[in-house]
């Protein structure tokens, strides 16, 4: 089954193109018609996508920043399901040093403002934006959220050739950033005062938890346990139940856990959660998939592509076994000859013919770097006048369909893809509150600032409006803190 709704209602024309001093290289602007699956809604401008698309691995930690295999206490012997992590307390540093490859944030500062910002890496340059339409500097909490459904305020791209050729600097941007003055030891004791006693502080809670970045609240975690001999999550569950227990244990795992936590959940018992498999699998960075599969191992004592062969088949388990091998090319420049190429190949192994290889679009889409795609369905819709998203709905089925379908769309703008994902979470009777605790979670430091501008621009409605809407309580505050409304 797809996505309802897809394609979204309009994806951005490519900027930076050509890119300056390199114009005789590419074709001249406008020669090819615009792919047709894209009109913009109501006659308004797309706002600019920016053209990397790929928010890097500055969310999460990087290569030996997780315990030793077996580090996380209380983690299920090998064959036993993910509860929440509960024991001595999942991913606590040892001696409480915290997470070594958790980026802390450059002093690069955002339009020139005060604001220290940290920037994903993988991208050359490291620029920022400096203006916002209508040229002046915006601060992310001092953006007007009324005036989204007029006024596109997704921020320009600003490309930066000198240091390599078709690299892109993009900035994208978490609404979490690492808290000034952090004392590990003082939030500890916030979270102590507001658990102790009858009933539960749980606006304590909020302020602490939604202020602090991932790296911060694995240090209160340790501070904790070294302060008063108890475990923090031990603690929080007890005090907490339902959506709002689910959302502090989440901001609580580290970011890989949680992808392999996530994942281990999606494929236990009767039933597989293919969206979840999806999700991850589909727009993590190579070196976010090979962390992940490597904690699923040391964590739950399983091989993951061996549980994804086991409780998925034909087309859609070989795509998903392609994306766990971490090996997608991630070399940003673009290749218009192989574009050309590929663009024919998956026309003759789709629409050209009768019947579908699905093999040719499960190597093209498996392996190609995003720029390198985007490059594609360019080639593609200008040869076949069809956009390739909908040669896919043509083709395809079921959540093979789904999946290849989510890898264009992450080539041709990330944040559309999670804010589509945000509002068909919300959209309806009942809200699929899993959906929304871990892309709300897990984005929170990498691009949810871009996905609230897209999910505006896209439905005409603030993000922090329709969550207020499907939610409650303290969850909704919570809810609302992370994602800055």
């Amino acid at each position: 089954m797809s996505y309802p709704g897809y394609p979204p209602t309009g994806y951005p024309p490519f900027p930076g193109y050509p890119p300056a001093g390199q114009e005789s290289s590419f074709p001249p602007s406008g020669q090819y018609p615009y792919p047709s699956g894209f009109p913009p809604m109501g006659g308004g401008a797309y706002p600019q996508v920016p053209s990397s698309g790929y928010p890097g691995a500055g969310g999460y930690p990087a290569p030996g920043g997780y315990p030793a295999p077996g580090g996380y206490p209380g983690a299920p012997q090998p064959g036993g399901a993910p509860s929440y992590p509960g024991g001595q307390g999942f991913g606590v540093p040892p001696g409480g040093a915290g997470f070594s490859g958790y980026p802390q944030p450059p002093s690069q500062s955002y339009g020139g403002g005060p604001a220290q910002v940290p920037l994903p890496g993988g991208f050359p340059g490291g620029q920022m934006p400096s203006q916002y339409p209508g040229g002046q500097p915006t601060y992310p909490s001092q953006i007007n959220t009324e005036s989204f459904p007029s006024y596109p305020v997704f921020s320009p791209v600003s490309l930066d050739y000198s240091s390599e050729p078709a690299a892109m600097t993009q900035g994208t941007q978490g609404t979490i950033r690492p808290a000034a003055n952090f004392d590990a030891m003082r939030d500890a004791e916030i979270l102590r005062k507001a658990m102790k006693g009858f009933g539960t502080d749980e606006q304590a809670i909020v302020d602490v938890v939604a202020n602090r970045s991932n790296d911060q609240r694995q240090k209160i975690k340790a501070a904790f346990k070294t302060s008063y001999g108890k475990d923090l999550i031990k603690d929080l569950k007890s005090e907490l139940s339902g959506n709002m227990e689910e959302l502090i244990l989440a901001l609580f795992m580290p970011p890989t856990y949680y992808d392999a936590w996530s994942l281990r959940k999606a494929m236990q018992g009767a039933g597989t959660q293919e969206r979840v498999l999806i999700e991850i699998l589909c727009t993590r960075t190579n070196q976010e998939i090979r962390e992940i599969v490597r904690c699923y191992q040391s964590e739950f004592g399983r091989d993951l592509e061996k549980d994804i062969r086991s409780d998925t088949s034909g087309h859609f388990e070989r795509l998903l076994v392609s994306m766990c091998q971490g090996n997608r090319d991630e070399n940003q420049s673009v290749n218009h000859q192989m574009a050309q190429e590929d663009a024919q190949r998956l026309y003759q192994a789709g629409e050209g013919r009768l019947g579908t290889d699905e093999s040719c679009f499960n190597m093209i889409l498996a392996t190609r770097s995003f720029p390198q795609l985007r490059a594609t369905m360019e080639a593609y819709s200008r040869m076949a006048n069809r956009d390739l998203l909908s040669s896919v709905s043509r083709e395809f089925s079921g959540y093979v369909e789904s999946g290849l379908k989510t890898i264009l769309q992450c080539a041709l703008n990330r944040p559309a893809f999670f804010a589509e994902r945000l509002y068909y979470a919300m959209k309806g009777a009942g809200t699929d509150d899993s959906t929304l605790v871990r892309i709300v979670v897990t984005r929170s430091e990498i691009d949810l600032v871009q996905i609230k501008q897209m999910f505006a621009q896209m439905y005409q409605k603030t993000l922090g409006t329709m969550i207020a809407g499907d939610t409650s309580g303290d969850y909704r505050r919570l809810l609302l803190a992370i994602v800055g409304q």
